[in-house]
């Protein structure tokens, strides 16, 4: 059975495909085969950041952007939020965003 995936919101979906077209690519291939395979789909590509978010890593030659998750019951992955990395370092302002989307996605699930 395969994985399903949605998006916090539209906006969240037009910031996907508002990245540059290699990462886009990479984000197409990436979670095509979430989709087949589960959300995991260990380093380099998905990343565990703790309390059930996760992170999909695209990397291209445009530079790196992350891309926030979680999984929910019943096989649904939820996209919760994205950015173009300018810096070695996740910004905390772009973590925050993620994790107050997953703790209002999580408590709507219950």
């Amino acid at each position: 059975m395969e994985h399903v995936i949605s998006y916090y919101s539209e906006t969240v979906l037009e910031d996907i495909l508002a990245l540059p077209d290699a990462l886009a690519a990479r984000y197409v291939v990436l979670t095509r085969r979430m989709v087949a395979v589960g959300p995991n789909l260990g380093e380099p590509h998905t990343k565990a950041m703790g309390n059930g978010l996760f992170e999909l890593r695209l990397k291209g030659a445009e530079g790196i952007a992350r891309v926030f998750y979680c999984t929910l019951v019943g096989r649904k992955i939820v996209i919760l939020h994205s950015f173009v990395k300018k810096s070695d370092r996740t910004p905390l302002r772009e973590l925050e965003v993620a994790v107050n989307r997953l703790k209002e996605v999580k408590h709507e699930d219950a």
